[in-house]
């Protein structure tokens, strides 16, 4: 079975930063890649970044362009977003996933690794 496990959510500053990790195991499958979706309060789920893991390409949502960066240490089985000049409008539960990464938009492939808040105060 494959499972995530997301962690490194927390309260910061606006113009602060974090850094999500997620975990990965039992991805056994060609091509796989890992996507960061959020979702605020009252919105939809968005994807906002992802990673092929033996590609390397990335995808980047205008939103978090040039602030996030998404990546991988397959030894460690683990993609991380590095968020960095954080916005209140930030906040949300970020989930990863596993996904089909292209380099415009990434699809949910529909399994999730439990959620991490990130709170950005103003």
């Amino acid at each position: 079975d494959v499972q995530l496990q997301a962690s490194g959510g927390g309260l910061v500053q606006a113009g602060g930063s974090l850094r999500l990790s997620c975990v990965t195991s039992g991805i056994t499958f060609d091509d796989p890649a890992i996507g960061w979706f959020r979702q605020a309060p009252g919105a939809s789920r968005e994807g906002i970044s992802c990673i092929g893991l033996d590609s390397g390409g990335t995808y980047y949502r205008d939103s978090v362009k040039g602030r996030f960066t998404i990546s991988t240490d397959n030894a460690r089985n683990t993609v991380y977003l590095e968020m960095n000049g954080l916005k209140p409008e930030d906040t949300a539960v970020y989930y990863c996933a596993v996904v089909e990464c292209f380099s415009d938009y990434v699809l949910t492939l529909d399994i999730w690794g439990q959620g991490t808040l990130v709170t950005v105060s103003s």
